[in-house]
């Protein structure tokens, strides 16, 4: 049943998160949603199909959630801080991000999904990258700026401080270093140089 799968990707997604990939079980899941092993097997018939249709429909939605961040807000900074809340709302509901989650397990992973995680944080990288050309375009972002560098810059910025804040049980640090980072993309006004009298001519 549709609602079966759905609630068995849900779960799965909430123990991904939590616990990581190597440590939660078909019985995990099953305990969870209280149904029988092989009503899974019959959904996902291995972890690894289960993972792979997880991280799509992760994907599918992720995808959707910045097209409308970049419809909401005009504002590249907005756009910015938008999507950092993205982390953040994780960390409030004790969730790792997922793709955090994936790379810090990338070795216990399946060998086909370690490409869909590459992929993932491309996506990421090339959404930053785009949002960064936008703001230096408009001048609400520095010129001098590097949008390659500096979304290396907010993304680490963002998984590590998801990480620390996960650690420290502190959900409110965890945009410390993302709200650093952002400061250093303000366009730096330089004062006119002030004009110096002209000498007066004597008659």
């Amino acid at each position: 049943m549709p609602e079966t799968r759905a609630r068995l990707l849900a779960e799965a997604e909430v123990l991904l998160r939590t616990r990581g990939y190597a440590a939660f079980s078909y019985a995990d899941l099953a305990d969870r949603i209280a149904i029988r092993k092989a009503s899974i097997h019959h959904h996902f018939p291995t972890k690894e199909a289960l993972l792979a249709a997880l991280v799509d429909e992760y994907l599918a939605r992720f995808v959707a959630k910045l097209a409308e961040i970049a419809h909401a807000h005009d504002d590249v900074r907005d756009r910015l801080r938008a999507y950092a809340h993205l982390f953040l709302d994780g960390i409030e509901h004790g969730l790792l991000p997922l793709c955090g989650a994936l790379a810090a397990e990338r070795a216990a992973l399946p060998d086909s999904m370690r490409p869909v995680v590459a992929r993932f944080f491309r996506l990421h990288l090339d959404w930053l990258i785009e949002q960064l050309d936008a703001g230096i375009a408009a001048g609400t972002i520095d010129a001098r700026v590097d949008a390659n560098d500096t979304a290396h810059l907010l993304l680490g910025a963002l998984e590590g401080g998801s990480f620390v804040a996960w650690a420290l049980d502190e959900p409110a640090t965890m945009l410390r270093a993302f709200d650093a980072a952002m400061q250093s993309l303000t366009p730096q006004r330089t004062a006119p140089a002030s004009r110096r009298p002209s000498p007066r001519r004597s008659s």
